[in-house]
């Protein structure tokens, strides 16, 4: 089966792309509401010492503010307005997804289809201003703690600081919406996509300045590459990958005709659950590491000094917390986000079977079974994808962009988008033929 790509580029000539109009317009709202995004990162906060700031975070780049810094698109390096980027709406929506799984109610309305839909999404816009504001707070008065940070610090440098980094989150998040429906791919997704493009290649120089300094040799820099490469085809590879279960359909009969039994599929994902795993397992392991370096060193106990440094990247005990980590979210958000239970209702409504297991009970446990075994081996593709690239930033020295969280999102919403656009251009050339055929019907009629 051709992927999504090699089929556009089967089918993409310049008179189909040409002709795609509606696909030109929502090309360019996406490039300019993503530079809409880009110019935001560069306003800084209102009352804040930028050269105070920019030392201040050097020492902190290696913790959970430099993960917080790649999503963000370097908001948080220059504090602007964008600084809390779209993350208060990513754990808001993860928090609201956790809950349709334990409140009824939230439950119920998750299978009302689209109405229930709109009712969810407007819990977690009101997550999201919750967390925004506790957010926002946090970091204003954790920037007045520092020395010299803010020029005027008391609570008029709280207020604005919370309703700028608020605003900026939800505008973040209109933009988003927006580029969802009126451009190409998930707004979400490419807004955290453009921000992790925008520094790579100031971490591909930074490569290659090791390499002109000695730092880094010519074999190792190539091996590098070559490294690189080899991982983004296992992630194009592992993502398009699907362990289907015949599903087959007996025959009815409608009047006094006799409709044949139909046959399809259930596709299971390999990597259900997507990158939300290496980034729960990244935040929660570098948090220590950061408030070790926002507290006072010297008034730290002993046993507190030796653990923030075995959780340093590179470390053994990092790497296995890591591993097991990554594995541990990697079931329990699949769990998340399928429901054996409920494919197999639906199975039983429309009166599907799968060929030799009974209808209902059986059929969950064989679809959990098989859920359960192909998720053992995305976890192993995912630890492996996420700790490699840990493994050679710790020896190397390899800038922290060319991490595997950040190929993983990066791939992955590069092949959301070019499925979505080959969705749009397909949609072109049949309402050509479409087109072609009245014509052709109307030359007939007279």
């Amino acid at each position: 089966m051709a992927s999504a790509a090699e089929q556009l580029a089967s089918n993409l000539n310049f008179s189909t792309f040409a002709k795609a109009e509606d696909l030109k317009k929502r090309l360019w709202f996406t490039l300019g509401a993503l530079l809409v995004y880009r110019l935001g990162t560069y306003i800084p906060l209102p009352g804040l010492n930028p050269e105070a700031f920019a030392q201040a975070f050097q020492g902190q780049s290696g913790g959970i503010l430099g993960l917080f810094n790649m999503f963000s698109g370097g908001a948080v390096a220059r504090m602007a307005i964008f600084a809390l980027g779209i993350m208060p709406y990513i754990s808001a929506s993860i928090i609201v997804q956790l809950m349709t799984s334990v409140v009824p109610s939230l439950e119920q309305l998750k299978k009302e289809g689209e109405q229930g839909r709109k009712i969810i999404n407007q819990y977690t816009r009101y997550g999201t201003v919750l967390l925004g504001t506790l957010q926002a707070y946090g970091i204003a008065v954790g920037l007045e703690s520092g020395n010299g940070l803010v020029i005027d610090p008391g609570w008029f440098f709280k207020i604005s600081t919370v309703i700028s980094l608020l605003g900026g989150t939800m505008f973040l998040m209109w933009l988003g919406e927006q580029i969802t429906s009126r451009g190409i791919g998930n707004g979400i997704s490419l807004i955290i996509f453009a921000g992790i493009v925008a520094h790579l290649p100031t971490a591909l120089a930074g490569t290659l300045e090791l390499g002109r300094t000695g730092a880094l040799s010519t074999p190792l820099i190539l091996a590098i590459i070559v490294m690189v490469v080899a991982v983004i085809a296992l992630i194009v590879f592992v993502e398009r990958a699907q362990r289907r279960l015949l599903i087959q359909y007996p025959k009815r009969q409608v009047g006094n005709r006799m409709f044949q039994g139909d046959t399809s599929h259930l596709p299971l994902k390999l990597n259900t659950a997507g990158v939300i795993p290496a980034i729960f397992a990244s935040s929660l392991l570098l948090l220590p590491a950061t408030l070790a370096g926002f507290a006072n060193s010297a008034n730290m106990p002993a046993w507190a000094t030796t653990v923030v440094a075995s959780l340093s990247h590179g470390k053994p005990l990092y790497m296995v917390l890591y591993g097991g980590m990554i594995a541990f979210f990697a079931f329990f958000y699949t769990a998340i986000v399928f429901n054996p239970k409920d494919t197999a209702d639906n199975l039983k409504k429309h009166g599907g079977f799968i060929l030799g297991i009974r209808p209902g009970e059986r059929t969950a446990e064989y679809i959990d079974y098989v859920l359960t075994r192909i998720t053992v081996l995305g976890a192993i593709y995912l630890m492996f994808v996420c700790i490699l690239p840990e493994v050679l930033i710790a020896q190397t020295g390899v800038p922290f962009y060319l991490g595997g969280t950040s190929l993983l999102i990066v791939v992955s919403v590069t092949l959301d988008t070019v499925a979505q656009v080959q969705g749009h251009l397909i949609a072109q050339q049949y309402e050509g033929l479409i087109k072609k055929s009245k014509l052709r019907g109307g030359k007939r009629g007279r």
